[in-house]
């Protein structure tokens, strides 16, 4: 099979995976319909051992609705539609999977050396990590929220960046592709979980502000099935240290591959400095969170401006900001 039509092979894929993603998408939105029906929470909080800073297991086991030891763990609620987003969720991901591997075996290096290809990586990496997690914790009341997402992200990129595969540009040509992209994208992906949980951790604080009864919720039914906002933002809040771990080290494989190619590690680029305005945004809001006292909102607030600025670097920064960086693919 010649490359092109192994890129085309690839395109099918790619296409299958969009086409199941938004029939997962729709799953999981009758999913949220599903909860709203539910009078009581039942379901067990989904917590990582001492989410929250200055908790401890036990505090967030008692607090945070996880069972402690020895107590009878409550009963789950079977939420059919989570379940078949979920089993759809984990089909489209075999069709990504197959359509980022055929297109970097077509073009014969790693499958992210252009927006498209970034974007095809980039999502495949949010939906792994979201199948990860659900391994060990029952968050699938993201799945409406990071799946549109990624259809949203991952189709209007199919549609607006797709390019032919084309032979890399001299300073691509470096084992930093590889590391230095690869990282960005996984960090991208632990920001965007991130990003989903402040989103229904704000959602969750409004509606425990206006019963004035935290846990309980009003407004959308959904709600009551969810864990308590200051869980949500212990997890947020944690997903998020692991991703900004990951893109100071982009930042810091950047410079390095800069000094490469161009002759120096800094140079005010357009995207050098969208990097580390993304690194200063999550740096305050660690730093906030942990020794500052920004909790709730506030905090929610400072994950989704984060996420929003990544976005921004990839889409908007990529088009319309000319540099040394200008590898979108697109003529």
């Amino acid at each position: 099979m010649n490359m092109a039509a192994l890129d085309s092979w690839s395109l099918l894929a790619v296409w299958t995976a969009i086409t199941v993603y938004v029939i997962a998408f729709a799953a999981y939105s009758a999913d949220l319909a599903q909860r709203s029906v539910r009078k009581e929470r039942t379901t067990p909080q989904p917590i990582l051992v001492g989410a929250a800073a200055g908790e401890s297991s036990h505090d967030t086991g008692t607090q945070g609705g996880a069972n402690v030891e020895g107590e009878e763990e409550p009963r789950q609620p079977r939420f059919v539609w989570g379940r078949v987003g979920t089993s759809l969720t984990m089909l489209g991901f075999v069709f990504h999977l197959a359509g980022t591997l055929m297109r970097g075996i077509a073009s014969g290096r790693v499958p992210w050396a252009n927006m498209y290809e970034f974007a095809l990586t980039g999502t495949l990496l949010i939906v792994a990590l979201y199948l990860l997690v659900l391994l060990r914790y029952d968050l699938r009341f993201l799945g409406a929220f990071i799946i549109g997402m990624v259809t949203l992200l991952f189709g209007g990129a199919t549609i607006a960046f797709y390019v032919e595969i084309t032979p890399l540009m001299d300073p691509l040509k470096s084992v930093w592709l590889v590391v230095h992209v690869f990282v960005a994208s996984l960090a991208t992906a632990l920001f965007a979980l991130s990003c989903g949980l402040s989103i229904v951790q704000l959602l969750q604080t409004r509606h425990e502000r206006v019963t004035g009864e935290p846990g309980r919720s009003a407004g959308p039914g959904f709600l009551r099935t969810l864990p308590r906002a200051d869980t949500l933002e212990s997890l947020a809040y944690r997903f998020a240290i692991v991703g900004f771990i990951f893109w100071t080290f982009t930042l810091i494989a950047g410079a390095i591959w800069a000094n490469e190619s161009w002759g120096r590690y800094w140079g005010f680029d357009t995207k050098e400095v969208w990097t580390f305005v993304i690194w200063v945004l999550y740096a305050g809001y660690i730093h906030a969170r942990a020794t500052r006292g920004w909790r709730g909102t506030r905090s929610a607030w400072l994950s989704i401006i984060g996420f929003s600025a990544v976005l921004f670097n990839f889409t908007i920064v990529n088009l319309f900001f000319k540099g040394l960086h200008a590898y979108s693919g697109l003529s």
